[in-house]
């Protein structure tokens, strides 16, 4: 199946347990598509993790879950090597982010060691434990969830970390139609148990091989950069988006695309993904504090608005 057949399918199932969410559910596939990862903020009970759960039945393929907490370790994630005593030599017992999906629950919990533990996994797709490198599975990504509210015991993602998340989004309280729904008992956790995949963990890497096929003028191209340069010389912000941020949006603008039907990428195409995309990149000269995505959401918006599209 092409991957506009492959994306419908996929938020049609997902649909059937996250109700109202159509919009961020094709967001997120549009982040699967493009080979990223995927954070997820919110307040507690709006669906994050039953969208991360849904997402991961309906792709299928191997998922691991793990909680994150101020206890976990880094061998906790990775894997640890022990002496088997019965071959007299060291094993390596491989921990939960060798799957294809790995749901990061409420990363934020666990200290800046343990989130570092992810780093390797989630950049070069690897896990190195001693001097042995092992490569994860194909496809690999992680959707991590967060409470932006609630900050006692929560230790902040650094830089490096959110960086390598393609895209940072809210799912926001369901609409009062929707919520009734939930309330009448045709809630999630009811039809989470019933959902099915739709596709495998092999449709998924072959689109994901596909995407980087659709056709990105040099004008488009141009018009990605010259939004993440303006991001590094506005005076309200004092870190811009780096080149990791510039390929990320040219990717998400492809995967879009594609999900359109499209083999080639519109500069409409680049101003959909490019709030999701930057937002979480950029840090203005306020500092961080829980209003932050609001007002980084805001600068990105007014830079947007400066810079002249290209007529294709």
């Amino acid at each position: 199946m092409n991957i506009a057949e492959l994306a419908s399918k996929l938020k049609q199932n997902i649909g059937n347990v996250l109700m109202g969410k159509t919009a961020e559910t094709e967001l997120v596939l549009c982040a699967v598509l493009a080979g990223g990862h995927i954070l997820l903020e919110d307040v507690p009970g709006t669906g994050k993790t039953t969208l991360a759960r849904a997402l991961a039945i309906s792709i299928g393929g191997d998922v691991k879950r793990i909680q994150f907490t101020p206890d976990l370790l880094p061998a906790d994630i990775t894997g640890i090597d022990f002496f088997n005593m019965k071959t007299q030599e060291f094993t390596f017992h491989r921990g939960p982010v060798f799957a294809n999906i790995v749901i990061a629950d409420e990363i934020n919990r666990a200290t800046p060691r343990t989130q570092s533990a992810l780093l390797e996994a989630m950049q070069e797709k690897q896990v190195t434990v001693g001097n042995t490198t092992y490569p994860l599975s194909s496809p690999f990504f992680v959707i991590a969830t967060q409470n932006p509210v609630e900050t006692k015991g929560t230790f902040p993602l650094p830089e490096a970390q959110t960086d390598r998340f393609i895209i940072k989004m809210t799912l926001g309280y369901p609409e009062p139609e929707n919520e009734l729904e939930i309330l009448k008992g045709h809630g999630r956790s009811d039809l989470i148990s019933s959902l099915k995949a739709v596709c495998t963990a092999e449709d998924i890497a072959a689109a994901q091989k596909a995407v980087p096929e659709i056709k990105v003028s040099d004008s488009v191209a141009g018009y990605i950069v010259s939004i993440a340069n303006a991001t590094r010389t506005d005076k309200r912000i004092r870190l811009g988006v780096s080149p990791r941020g510039s390929l990320a949006l040219m990717r998400l603008s492809q995967a879009y695309a594609a999900m359109q039907g499209r083999d080639y990428v519109l500069p409409d195409d680049v101003k959909a993904m490019v709030l999701p995309c930057f937002t979480h990149r950029i840090i203005s000269n306020q500092g961080r504090s829980l209003s932050m995505t609001e007002s980084n959401d805001t600068l990105i918006a007014s830079i947007l608005d400066t810079i002249p599209a290209p007529i294709e």
